[in-house]
């Protein structure tokens, strides 16, 4: 487990980096869907397949987020 107490930690700062990127790539996929939808776009074999590569993206999110995240003993 990583903890994010020390954000210039090679590891924290590369889970980070890599975390902003798939944050930017969701959102670029997002703004694809959108204005293929907007323009009425019939190819709909090609939004499914964003939607899909959308929510990997999503999972890979989360995941490096629980990463980051440090766990909490209740």
């Amino acid at each position: 487990m990583i903890s994010n107490d020390n954000p210039e930690d090679p590891d924290t700062a590369t889970l980070l980096a890599e975390l902003e990127r798939l944050r930017l790539e969701h959102h670029d996929l997002e703004a694809a869907i959108a204005a293929l939808i907007a323009v009425g776009a019939v190819d709909q074999l090609q939004i499914g397949r964003l939607k899909k590569r959308k929510l990997a993206l999503r999972d890979k999110i989360v995941f490096l987020e629980d990463q980051l995240t440090p766990d909490i003993i209740a």
